[in-house]
């Protein structure tokens, strides 16, 4: 039996996973079971008449004895047998502190690699499924700074900006953590599944409420977006429109009292209006990586040179000046890191001294 279970009985474990699987059982009414009968065996066992005194829809009561239901159980404590795999309960003393403090927090926690880094000083990194190139570079360079700091980098493994953060981390010899909105057994995007793999890998984890077969479904995206705030010291969006969901993390992030940074971009670009609505609510104007530690107070780059200093802006304006540039290349002709040529770069964008056409940069004149 896996070590999580030694607080619990076989019995309760079970019966807490068929609770899990049961529809329309979100967290407030699995606590509202456990708190009414003590234990999910005594509730599976409570007549139907005590469910409807509570509330609860009467399918719940009803697939409670489904065959269906053992069995996603029975799938679930195999799937706990294989290594790396664990489940956190929210009344465990292993269950990560600063998500215990949501009203809503998931009863059940499924988790692949180490668990343990849930409990370490998490940031997470959010934006666009379809960011710009300069949106991903800041993103990526922002989360290897970050890692670089101490801190495990948090997202929910969408393409764009949360792909470019978890790979950000994983460059540095960093931790992250993914937080998906499936089950475990069906990571999506189908494409992110060697990142997925990757991130176990070096020691970071793969996390989710949702039974471990769950496909992708709309609801369930902005569902496990609490998980990501709320895992977290605090949240940075990168690049998101007026509509995306960054933005939903960013809310539920304020409302958990986290804190909320935002990186500016062009005003003629679309990606860079959430990220200024956010601003004008009240979020942390971001444009450097020291700006995050100095809000949160206590925390410095471990790295020995703070990456702003290793990007002065002349030497990178006299290259520009002279051709466009990949960041890359820029890279190779400066001598520099390229996370310290990503950060000066976005710097000297926001100053408008350069510009990106086509992936390669130029410079302007001031």
């Amino acid at each position: 039996m896996p070590s999580f279970a030694t607080a619990i009985s076989p019995a309760e474990l079970e019966a807490r996973l068929r609770l899990h699987s049961l529809p329309q059982l979100g967290p407030r009414r699995f606590q509202r079971l456990l708190e009414a009968f003590a234990s999910a065996s005594a509730a599976l066992s409570a007549p139907a008449a005590a469910w409807r005194s509570l509330g609860l829809p009467a399918c719940c009561a009803e697939a409670r004895r489904s065959p269906a239901v053992r069995e996603q159980a029975a799938v679930a404590l195999a799937w706990l047998e294989q290594p790396r795999h664990q489940l956190l309960m929210w009344d465990a003393p292993t269950y990560p502190a600063l998500l215990a403090e949501l009203g809503d927090a998931p009863p059940l926690l499924f988790v692949a690699g180490d668990a343990g880094i849930l409990e370490s000083p998490q940031l997470a990194i959010v934006g666009s499924r379809h960011a710009s190139r300069p949106g991903l570079d800041t993103a990526q360079a922002f989360a290897r700074s970050l890692a670089q700091a101490g801190f495990s980098i948090t997202s929910g493994l969408a393409l764009g900006i949360d792909g470019a953060a978890h790979q950000g981390a994983l460059d540095v010899a960093g931790k992250t953590v993914a937080v998906l909105g499936t089950g475990l057994q069906r990571v999506y995007p189908a494409r992110h599944q060697r990142l997925a793999t990757s991130i176990i890998e070096q020691g970071g984890a793969l996390v989710s409420e949702l039974p471990l077969d769950c496909p992708p479904q709309a609801g369930n995206f902005p569902r496990r977006n609490r998980i990501i705030s709320g895992l977290s010291l605090g949240v940075l969006v990168v690049e998101a429109s007026p509509s995306s969901g960054s933005l939903i993390t960013a809310r539920l992030a304020a409302e958990q009292g986290r804190e909320v940074y935002a990186i500016p971009g062009s005003i003629h670009h679309p990606g860079a209006r959430g990220c200024h609505q956010l601003i004008r609510d009240g979020a942390t104007l971001v444009e450097s990586v020291e700006d995050i530690l100095q809000a949160l107070r206590g925390w410095q780059l471990q790295t020995v040179t703070p990456v702003t200093q290793l990007a002065p802006r002349h030497p990178l304006l006299d290259l520009l000046h002279a051709a466009p540039q990949s960041s890359e290349a820029l890279a190779l002709a400066s001598g520099w890191e390229l996370p310290a040529v990503l950060v000066a770069l976005t710097e000297l964008e926001l100053e408008g001294l350069v510009a990106n056409q086509g992936g390669r940069w130029l410079g302007r004149n001031a």
